[in-house]
């Protein structure tokens, strides 16, 4: 079996028996989703360039121990988050700027792309505006799509609290972003009904 038709678990456990190239087929599947995770929780290019490799090294260590409860791709976004997580906690509060989205990482949508990249930009913004211990809940579970339990998990905190912070940063980004949602913009935000997520479309998912 070659490793490109491999499984994740596959690559993960040819690595741990001393496949010298399992784990870098693993990163290239993987690195971009793992870079878009980076770079929205941290909000700074090379902040998350230096989480991301820390991550991947970490992961390349810790490969031996992985026991496939979870599927590879959560136990690689748990390394990445407290990667992350680790970089939020040493530096202090500092200014930040609004980020791009870097392209390449999702397809573009054949209609009108300019409009769709200002919003995404829009809400980009506003996850910035947002306090840490809430955008990152919010990324990993509106964005990423895991479980508030995954994320709970992830995160080392409780359920409970993976919800209350949620609650309270879309409440913060329902007003930052409330001018989205005026009948010219809703051809282009779709799910924006009171009461639903529309930050999982906005964000191209």
């Amino acid at each position: 079996m070659t490793a490109a038709a491999s499984s994740d678990a596959d690559l993960i456990a040819a690595h741990a028996a001393g496949d010298p190239h399992a784990f870098g087929e693993l990163v290239r599947r993987h690195r971009d989703r793992m870079w878009a995770v980076a770079l929205r929780t941290l909000r700074d290019p090379d902040e998350a360039a230096d989480a991301l490799q820390e991550a991947f090294i970490s992961a390349f260590r810790a490969a031996g121990s992985f026991r496939a409860e979870s599927q590879v791709t959560t136990w690689m976004h748990r390394i990445v988050v407290n990667a992350c997580l680790d970089r939020i906690r040493r530096r202090q509060a500092r200014p930040t700027v609004p980020l791009p989205e870097t392209g390449g990482q999702e397809p573009s949508v054949p209609r009108d792309a300019v409009s769709e990249l200002q919003t995404r930009m829009v809400v980009q913004e506003a996850l910035h505006e947002l306090p840490d211990e809430q955008r990152v809940p919010i990324v990993m579970v509106d964005v990423e799509g895991y479980s508030v339990a995954e994320t709970a998990k992830m995160l080392g905190i409780a359920e409970g609290t993976v919800k209350s912070r949620c609650a309270r940063g879309r409440t913060k980004l329902a007003k930052l972003l409330g001018h989205l949602r005026n009948p010219s913009a809703d051809a282009n935000v779709p799910g924006s009904a009171p009461g639903s997520h529309p930050q999982r479309h906005w964000e191209g998912r």
